[in-house]
């Protein structure tokens, strides 16, 4: 049986050289499917789009004066929160970590009202 090379997946050319970096050594060091190649590119996507947030916020500030006087939040502050939450599912979703769950495990979710008593 002759063994084929591995195809050689490039990461998108707008990736910061970090990402693109981090790109590569994800696709050399796990076998993954195409599907996984999308869902590493928009992981590297969010994790660039929470570093120009990040930088835009370094730059003017995490929050601004309204026309009323009130602070609030910049639009930033939001776009890199969205981001890593972003960047936190797909790696999640791309189950690229190799160890097992840790000893204690998160406790489940309590959602309100589902902890009745039976007959109530």
């Amino acid at each position: 049986m002759i063994a084929l090379p591995r195809p050689v997946h490039e990461p998108p050319a707008h990736l910061r050289p970090a990402s693109s970096a981090w790109f590569r050594e994800v696709v050399a060091e796990f076998a993954l499917e195409s599907h996984h190649l999308h869902l590493l590119a928009l992981a590297c996507e969010a994790l660039d789009r929470a570093a120009d947030a990040r930088e835009a916020i370094a730059r003017h500030g995490a929050v601004y004066v309204d026309r009323y006087g009130q602070p609030r939040a910049r639009p930033e502050v939001g776009i890199e929160r969205d981001s890593r939450i972003a960047f936190a599912r797909l790696l999640r979703e791309l189950g690229l970590d190799v160890e097992g769950p840790s000893e204690a495990p998160r406790p489940p979710r309590v959602v309100p009202g589902s902890h009745r008593r039976k007959g109530v």
